[in-house]
């Protein structure tokens, strides 16, 4: 840790992890946000496609749509001629792929959150030894402005860390959230189209 002419930190490991931190959770909640709002509509429109018997036509939107829940039902669409069993294993493996690529680094996200907090707190330590440790060096001539170093590293260590695991806990619970409630539509949507397949054969 570095500082500048004032005593203000200005080399904080949690710089890092905030920018870091930032950066991956506005990628990860755009993404994942964007996900699933269409899906309703989608597969309203496929249905009416597939009781027309036009199969090429239902691929094509779901390619034209691109989401997680549209690579599934394509899957599942493309090999609607084989058993119903292996209709439903081949579209839960496309769908564990997709869901994997949605949650793709939310375990860092954790991460982030988690140890944010404890790099606050070794800041914390961190200050208070170098205060105790300015003090010794002082001997009689302690002044406030001596000890002012120490106490702030303890200080901003602690609340940086605190407001990045707090927010970074936050968004991650609401983006694991968001993931289980696009599984579900997924699940539900996939048995949908396996039994329509199954009554149509």
């Amino acid at each position: 840790m570095g500082y500048g002419r004032d005593g203000r930190l200005v080399d904080d490991p949690h710089i890092y992890i905030v920018c870091y931190h930032y950066l991956h959770r506005c990628e990860r909640f755009w993404l994942i946000r964007k996900t699933g709002l269409t899906d309703v509509p989608f597969m309203e429109k496929i249905q009416e496609i597939l009781k027309t018997g036009n199969t090429r036509v239902a691929l094509e939107e779901c390619e034209k749509e691109g989401s997680p829940l549209a690579h599934t039902i394509a899957k599942g669409i493309k090999i609607s001629n084989e058993d119903p069993q292996e209709i439903r294993q081949a579209m839960e493996d496309t769908a564990n792929y997709e869901v994997a690529n949605l949650e793709r680094g939310l375990p860092t996200l954790a991460t982030c959150a988690g140890t944010a907090p404890m790099i606050g707190f070794l800041g914390t330590v961190v200050g208070m030894v170098q205060s105790f440790y300015d003090m010794s060096m002082a001997g009689n001539s302690i002044d406030i402005g001596l000890l002012s170093r120490g106490i702030y590293t303890a200080m901003i260590t602690t609340v940086a860390g605190l407001i990045v695991g707090i927010i970074g806990q936050l968004v991650y619970n609401f983006l694991v959230a968001r993931v289980d409630k696009i599984v579900f539509r997924m699940e539900h949507y996939s048995s949908e189209l396996i039994e329509y397949l199954r009554t149509k054969k």
